[in-house]
């Protein structure tokens, strides 16, 4: 292997990379637009994209000139379409036409003053229905009415020696003391019946049946009581029908005596009901000659708004009729079909020349840096020891490893290979690198002496003479 001290790259010209990179955009962009404009054909017509022209165009920064396609879009309707656009656009003229021939009226119309007085009815005088009478707010009651009347005498509050509370528990006990042994001869067949039946004291069977006979048993004791409270109820109604028959005749003193007062208040009321009807007619009258006037009121004002909103109509509605008629006949621009886009990407023309640069860069440096350690180690030979003489004899190195080699000046300044290797000298481990004395010596003998019988190299020699080859 030859080592070579590498030389710079030469950088791309920006200029020649800048056309490329137009150049490769250029032709991006008009096979984007011949991909893009697809030509379309539909049941209602087709639409078509063709080539009618170029344009020249030059780039300012490299003065290249590009010829670039201009498109034109062509649309065409079916015969159906077609037929249906020409109808529109003939509807259209005629509403137009129609509207302006209406602007005409219109104008006349708007040119007359808007004066209801002069043609709608007068409308209602509030005066008509302020000027009549009052109504009548108070009138004769008729006099008082009587307030009080003879008294009868007190009525009878209370009647018999007691509740018959008594009576009415003796009745009780005589029908439970019968009852009591027939409830207990019931109980019995039951529990009798539930045994012979394989029905168990506790189960819910049991429980079931035992319920049934409780329920009767109940309802058979509050009859009892209920027979007994009937007694009661009968005694003591016997007391009450005497103290009633007792309070009856009190009662019919005092309904006499009332009747006697109530006769004259009705008198009275009479009179004062005979008083408020004929307030009453009154105002009524009143309130007859009031609606009358206001619903001549309300009419005029009716007829009035009803006139006003005839004349509002009149004028308003051709109008209307206009604001359609113009809406009709408006233009309508076309619309279009939305083409798919197809994008082909660009070529990074001038970022592949920058990494080509700078790869070219990586290069040369790590070249550049191989070199320098290589130089490096021979320096570090040079310093060995003084005067610019350095051992280099293949006798006291070892491990000596091959790295290549580099080219050299011989005596008559022909160039020769200087083989190169890494090596250790005899019993120290620190590495170098550096020619051999015996290789020195085939390229130039003066650069190559014996001290103390180990070969020396002149090592100014080398660097100098030697390997400005390289």
């Amino acid at each position: 292997m030859a080592l070579f001290k590498p030389d710079a790259p030469t950088p791309p010209n920006p200029y020649q990379t800048a056309a490329a990179q137009t150049g490769t955009n250029v032709a991006t962009g008009v096979a984007n637009a011949f991909l893009n404009n697809v030509n379309q054909n539909t049941p209602q017509g087709s639409l078509s994209y063709d080539v009618t022209g170029n344009y020249d165009w030059t780039d300012p920064s490299t003065n290249t000139k590009y010829s670039l396609p201009r498109f034109t879009a062509n649309q065409t309707l079916s015969p159906q379409q077609e037929a249906i656009n020409n109808n529109n656009q003939s509807a259209q003229i005629n509403l137009s036409n129609i509207a302006k021939n209406q602007s005409w009226n219109i104008g006349q119309l708007l040119d007359t003053p808007f004066n209801p007085n002069q043609w709608a009815p007068q409308a209602g005088d509030p005066s008509s229905i302020t000027g009549l009478p009052k109504a009548a707010t108070s009138y004769d009651t008729g006099g008082e009415i009587q307030r009080t009347f003879g008294d009868a005498g007190d009525i009878t509050r209370s009647y018999g020696a007691g509740d018959f509370s008594q009576d009415r528990q003796n009745v009780e006990d005589s029908l439970m003391a019968r009852m009591n042994p027939q409830l207990a001869r019931e109980r019995s067949n039951v529990e009798q019946r539930l045994a012979d039946q394989g029905i168990r004291y506790g189960s819910p069977a049991y429980a079931a049946a035992m319920d049934d006979y409780n329920r009767q048993a109940t309802d058979a004791r509050f009859a009892a009581v209920g027979q007994a409270g009937q007694e009661q109820q009968r005694m003591m109604d016997m007391a009450a029908q005497q103290a009633g028959f007792q309070n009856a005749a009190q009662q019919q003193a005092y309904d006499q005596a009332q009747g006697r007062g109530s006769f004259a208040n009705a008198a009275q009321a009479q009179q004062n009901a005979q008083n408020a009807a004929l307030a009453g007619f009154g105002n009524a009258g009143l309130a007859q000659q009031l609606g009358q006037a206001q619903s001549g009121f309300n009419a005029m004002n009716t007829d009035r708004a009803r006139s006003m909103q005839e004349q509002y109509q009149q004028r308003n509605q051709p109008l209307n009729e206009i604001t359609a008629l113009m809406s009709g006949s408006q233009i309508q621009a076309p619309s279009w079909a939305n083409t798919p886009q197809n994008q082909i990407a660009t070529t990074d023309f001038a970022g592949i020349m920058n990494a080509n640069a700078q790869l070219q860069s990586q290069n040369y440096q790590t070249a550049q840096s191989a070199w320098n350690s290589t130089m490096g180690g021979i320096l570090g030979a040079a310093g060995a020891v003084g005067g610019g003489w350095a051992r280099s004899d293949r006798d006291v190195k070892e491990n000596i490893v091959p790295m290549g080699t580099v080219f050299a000046a011989d005596e008559d300044g022909e160039r020769k290979q200087l083989p190169i290797s890494e090596w250790s000298y005899k019993g120290d481990p620190a590495r170098h690198v550096g020619p051999m004395a015996q290789d020195v010596e085939k390229v130039d003998r003066g650069a190559v002496k014996s001290i103390g019988g180990v070969k020396h190299i002149n090592t100014r020699k080398v660097m100098g003479s030697i390997l400005r080859a390289a």
